[in-house]
């Protein structure tokens, strides 16, 4: 692993394939466009200019079982073969379980490199998303659980013992909490309106035996904007990384919190995204050297997406002089989070 000093001078990277367009279904609000707008955006703006390019490689057996089941990777090939869907949301098309593998893969070469010492670090522009995968069922638009792989690879290639994953998106990610809720080498946190899809992600799941008190969950009521948030790594996420002082920090990136996302009802804006990736990298920077990346999860109005990760991607590279924000501010009055991060620092002891 690199020295904080040497990291400091290293590039950012990013992972994208274009196999990962051929996941579609016409119509569905995970499709290709998410992708596709969000490349694009990022070409024409001249963002991956300074950025390390991360080739996709699928991930192997042995990578996606240290997660999931055996059954489950069948359940998944199975699916693809008959074009079939996991749940009334989870499509598989026939090109479906290799674009969940390069997800999964290209976040994992993307990790390797930050902590081989290839870059500072890093984005991975992937779909299907993951963290609704659980160990052993694919369900909310995911196939795979990217992060909870890419975590596993870390701790057993890199001899990790301390991996911090920062969950935003709108969504509980009950898959990643799933598979490490016995695990106190991981600390999970998450913010997500509650209650919301997929129900779960209540202040008092904190862990398990050995992982008792390493999951932290911060369940939103509907309409917290830009102060809540800002506030709740403030005063929940920031003490408790620095107890648990992670050697990395992996970050499951969904910009569906915005307050004009179709499928929630939060009150982000795309500057709050960008207050959210500054105070992740300024913890990146004192607890672990610079060390973090983002894995894109959730986001379903186009425009939010691109921008929102134009302004992540800059960030990372040290490159952004304005928010890129063509949508502006919220109309409607944020809702106050004082109560469930009360609720949240006490439980965890962070008073």
């Amino acid at each position: 692993m690199p020295s904080d000093h040497y990291a400091a001078t290293l590039p950012s990277a990013i992972c994208y394939d274009p196999f990962n367009l051929r996941h579609h279904q016409p119509g569905h609000p995970e499709n290709r466009e998410r992708l596709r707008s969000t490349w694009d955006l990022l070409g024409r703006s001249g963002a991956l200019e300074p950025l390390v390019d991360v080739p996709c490689t699928p991930a192997s057996d042995e990578q996606l079982l240290r997660v999931h089941s055996r059954k489950h990777l069948d359940t998944v090939a199975l699916a693809a073969q008959r074009g079939a869907h996991l749940d009334a949301d989870t499509y598989v098309g026939a090109d479906s379980e290799q674009a969940a593998r390069l997800a999964a893969g290209g976040l994992c070469g993307v990790v390797d490199a930050v902590l081989n010492g290839q870059a500072r670090n890093g984005f991975a522009l992937v779909r299907p998303p993951g963290h609704h995968a659980t160990p052993d069922r694919g369900m909310g638009f995911c196939l795979y659980n990217n992060v909870a792989v890419a975590t596993r690879a870390a701790q057993a290639e890199h001899d990790l013992q301390r991996v911090l994953i920062v969950d935003f998106d709108v969504h509980h990610g009950n898959g990643t909490q799933d598979a490490f809720y016995d695990d106190g080498s991981v600390l999970f946190f998450s913010t997500h309106q509650y209650p919301f899809y997929p129900g779960t992600g209540h202040w008092r799941d904190t862990g398990r035996g050995a992982g008792n008190g390493a999951t932290i969950n911060v369940p939103f009521p509907a309409g917290v904007g830009d102060t809540g948030y800002a506030q709740t790594f403030d005063e929940v996420l920031w003490p408790a990384a620095r107890r648990f002082d992670p050697q990395v920090i992996l970050v499951s990136a969904g910009y569906d919190a915005h307050w004009n996302d179709p499928l929630a009802n939060m009150q982000l804006t795309i500057p709050g995204y960008a207050t959210l990736v500054t105070k992740l990298l300024e913890m990146a920077d004192v607890l672990c050297g610079g060390r973090i990346v983002f894995v894109l999860e959730g986001g379903y109005h186009l425009e939010v997406l691109s921008h929102a990760v134009l302004n992540t991607v800059r960030q990372l590279s040290g490159q952004l002089t304005e928010v890129s924000d063509p949508l502006g501010p919220c109309p409607w009055e944020e809702r106050d989070a004082g109560n469930i991060i009360a609720q949240a620092r006490n439980i965890h002891g962070l008073d």
